[in-house]
């Protein structure tokens, strides 16, 4: 059998993949991209619902992207998505934080954890006052000035408080990455909270500079958090058309082997094969490692040791008539002290226009992932019971929903734990000529995380091919 040839292939159609794809073509280079499923877009899907006059738009991953990290931004206007762009409703923009069964707002000026308002934060409950004085000695704490990583528990107990790390810092930083405050990677996953310690001697200071900073700029063009119209689906869809490449969906990598001349042969899951000078790794960090323990071993263990848990979400639909809440936010997290079996409640409908027809609403709860690993494991029939049985006792929910959409994703998240940016540097440093890893395990996990590595890579790989023809 002869191999098919080409300079590049992609493993993983994920938004990793498919950005790598388009900037490799955008410099000229062949590639062939394959995936395993009968999908592209990896965690991007969005399920248009009908019957109910508008479609409900329903996210089974990530519902927006940040564009404060402008490269997913940068994609959709490369694309021509410009009208397409959705902003969230920033007037109704308040968060609740379950406190003892209660849900209790967030107080007006939080930045991430530090208070850049004095009056709001210290009439609000959330914090006690030996919390609040606490958190007021920040400013006159010393600064640590070495790069070492610590875990973002660490940091705040040790600038902050721990009253702070249990309200504010565990449910909003370690819950957008299902992780563990005691484990996570401060450097990997919030650098600018060490950058401001060393630049100002503390982050409260930090902060306020930064927000007099932001007071003076113009009005930013886009919302903080932007999505699309019917959804993240439509940066998947504004790509696919536009790659030019070898596309192939329903074809899994069964192995790779390096070849004496410096290319690879990948033996792909249809019994064919096809060979590359650069391979670029989308996949999973685990599933890379199996692929890579015939090829470099070193690579392979370091793979193996980057940790994942299985995350999901329900959406649930109600009539606005049978519901009783006035969901005046975007929604509630929940610290891990609350032991409660779902991590977060996003107000879908109030969050973003477009996602219920005008007379419904439409939350999406989030479960599983290192805080309530049991959750994920129960049947669709007993999570839907638990998810209703909370949403009664925090919100006073009783409706019955008029549908209900649940998503799974076992072990789909990476975990950034202490050292994880050392580990990847020594993973890069190991890895054969040609061969590439790309992807939420590596350096980011947000959609514009992926597309700015996409993007990376795709520049170094093209700069290769290029030299060697």
């Amino acid at each position: 059998m002869t191999p098919n040839q080409t300079p590049v292939v992609i493993i993983g159609g994920g938004i990793s993949g498919l950005s790598a794809a388009w900037y490799l073509q955008k410099q000229g280079v062949p590639y062939a991209l394959l995936e395993q499923s009968r999908h592209w877009g990896g965690k991007i899907r969005t399920e248009l619902v009908d019957g109910y006059g508008a479609p409900f738009v329903v996210e089974a991953g990530p519902d927006s992207f940040l564009t404060q990290k402008p490269w997913a931004l940068q994609l959709a206007l490369e694309l021509g998505l410009h009208d397409r762009l959705l902003g969230t409703n920033d007037d109704r923009r308040h968060t609740y934080v379950l406190n003892r069964g209660k849900l209790t707002p967030l107080p007006e000026g939080v930045m991430l954890i530090v208070p850049t308002q004095f009056r709001p934060f210290v009439t609000s409950p959330l914090i006690s006052w030996p919390g609040k004085l606490r958190l007021a000695r920040e400013l006159f704490l010393p600064a640590r000035t070495d790069d070492a990583d610590e875990s973002l528990a660490d940091f705040v107990r040790r600038r902050l408080g721990a009253e702070v790390l249990d309200k504010l810092a565990e449910p909003l930083l370690a819950g957008i990455y299902n992780t563990e405050a005691e484990k996570q990677s401060l450097l990997a996953t919030f650098p600018r909270f060490r950058d401001l310690e060393k630049k100002y001697g503390s982050i409260t200071r930090g902060m306020l500079e930064g927000r007099k900073a932001r007071a003076s700029a113009p009005p930013a063009k886009y919302s903080v958090f932007t999505s699309f119209k019917t959804g993240m689906r439509e940066l998947v869809d504004g790509l696919l058309p536009r790659l030019e490449g070898d596309l192939r969906l329903e074809t899994g990598v069964n192995s790779v082997a390096a070849n004496p001349d410096g290319t690879y042969t990948l033996n792909l899951s249809d019994h064919t094969q096809v060979m590359a000078e650069h391979v670029v790794f989308t996949t999973p960090a685990y599933v890379t490692a199996r692929l890579l323990a015939d090829v470099c071993d070193v690579a392979a263990d370091i793979l193996a040791d980057i940790r994942y848990v299985s995350t999901g979400t329900i959406s649930l639909a109600y009539k606005r008539d049978t519901f009783n809440h006035p969901l005046d936010g975007f929604g509630v997290v929940i610290p891990r002290s609350e032991q409660r079996p779902i991590n977060a409640v996003t107000w879908s409908s109030t969050k973003f226009n477009y996602r219920a027809p005008e007379d419904y609403v439409l939350l999406r709860v989030f479960f599983g992932g290192s805080r309530s690993p049991e959750s994920f494991e129960l049947d669709d029939a007993a999570l839907l019971r638990t998810v209703r049985s909370e949403l009664r006792a925090m919100m006073g929910v009783e409706a019955e929903p008029v549908f209900t959409r649940i998503f799974r994703w076992r072990e789909a998240n990476p975990q950034y734990d202490v050292g994880h940016l050392d580990r990847i540097d020594a993973l890069e440093a190991v890895l054969p000529a040609g061969l590439h890893v790309t992807g939420s395990a590596y350096r980011g996990i947000g959609v514009p995380d992926c597309v700015r590595q996409a993007q990376d890579t795709a520049a170094k790989v093209a700069e290769s091919v290029k030299e060697r023809a």
